[in-house]
């Protein structure tokens, strides 16, 4: 891959929140950007010097695109064919292939286990008459959607036979993924930087809390054995490697059981939300290295230079007739950093920003950010 230095200008597929992050390392580093996306009020529409608003398969679009000189995206739903064709023309990381293993949960599993690496107990379910006894020991079970699933959507639990039959269709008769419920004690997530095998980096695994299928909270150092984090990170690299994966990749684990054992859960070939406090706690932040690695450059310094916690602010705390959040609870606080993404419209359960605390300790920032977040709610 040859480098690629400023003032290039670099594409990326999609422009919302990490569209928009991506946009902003990328003008800062000297390249200018643009951006295909067919929502003409998202979020990095506002500092691209090209919004491009249609959609992602569109042939027109997707020529001028081709004009960049090299192209990533912000989620794996993308048009996996559109970037094959756009590898014709230019530099495209991560590669088609690995956006399309990520797309699809049955590719993924596969993919996973291939590298070597342990996932929970599953059966894939592509139509009713996969149903069957043989699904029985994998109960109590998530019927999770092979395609288009994402904070916690396109999920449902189950513990029988018929409670499966009604989610396959409830879902749609799609093709899904039986996973078995495992005994998960915490899960934390490893974004690693792979340009080849001999430059990869990681940063620290963060520590994950979810609510209502959701991250809520992001807390680094993760608060669990070393050894534990340092098995994590090889994991990361060893399924990067298998992949022959260039650019950012999200990789989140299950820690399982009192044996503490790691497996993992999936895969986001992208900057990922547990990813941010890489913006305000270390020497890089996951976007820096997307604009690096899609540009053929090796990945920057990962060091964590401060314990910290993000928090990410749903449109659940604005008020019911839209009333602002208490702004000041968060940028009042000293070691606390706000990121709004410019989304108009609040609504429950969506990303509208996040903010990270830094602190001398991970437990003082989890405590801090929890307290802002309560404080952040309109009243």
């Amino acid at each position: 891959m040859d480098a690629i230095y400023p003032p290039k200008a670099l594409a990326i597929l999609g422009g919302g929140q990490l569209g928009s992050m991506f946009t902003l390392a990328a003008k800062t580093m000297g390249y200018s950007v643009v951006v295909l996306e067919p929502d003409g009020r998202a979020p990095a529409a506002r500092f691209a010097d090209k919004h491009l608003c249609a959609p992602f398969d569109d042939k027109n679009a997707l020529a001028e695109l081709a004009q960049c000189a090299a192209v990533t995206t912000e989620f794996e739903n993308v048009n996996a064919d559109a970037m094959r064709d756009l590898a014709a023309a230019m530099q495209v990381s991560p590669s088609s292939d690995c956006v399309a293993i990520a797309q699809n949960r049955i590719l993924e599993k596969s993919w996973i286990r291939k590298a070597g690496l342990e996932t929970a107990p599953y059966r894939v379910i592509q139509a009713a008459s996969d149903i069957s006894s043989e699904c029985e020991p994998l109960f109590p079970a998530v019927l999770k959607t092979a395609m288009l699933g994402y904070d916690g959507k396109g999920q449902i639990r189950v513990k029988t036979l018929a409670q499966l039959q009604a989610a396959f269709a409830t879902l749609g008769n799609v093709p899904c993924v039986l996973e078995q419920l495992v005994d998960l004690r915490a899960e934390i997530s490893v974004i690693a930087c792979r340009l080849d095998d001999e430059r990869i980096a990681t940063f620290d695994p963060a520590e994950n809390h979810h609510e209502n299928g959701i991250l809520a909270y992001s807390v680094v150092p993760a608060r669990l054995p070393e050894n534990l984090l340092s098995a994590a990170k090889q994991m990361a690299v060893r399924l990067a490697n298998a992949l022959n994966y260039v650019g950012v990749l999200a990789v989140e684990m299950f820690v399982v059981g009192d044996e503490q054992r790691l497996v993992v859960n999936e895969m986001a070939p992208r900057p990922h939300n547990s990813g941010h406090h890489t913006m305000d706690a270390c020497a890089s932040s996951q976007f820096q290295q997307q604009v690096r690695l899609m540009c053929g450059l090796p990945p920057a310094d990962t060091r964590l230079l401060s314990a910290c916690c993000m928090a990410n602010i749903l449109g659940d705390v604005w008020g019911e007739q839209g009333e602002e959040p208490n702004w000041a609870a968060v940028l009042n606080h000293p070691q606390a950093h706000l990121h709004l993404y410019g989304k108009a419209e609040p609504r429950k359960g969506r990303k509208m920003g996040h903010f990270t605390v830094l602190a001398d300790s991970a437990d003082e920032a989890y405590r801090i950010a929890q307290s802002l977040h309560q404080q952040l709610k309109f009243q």
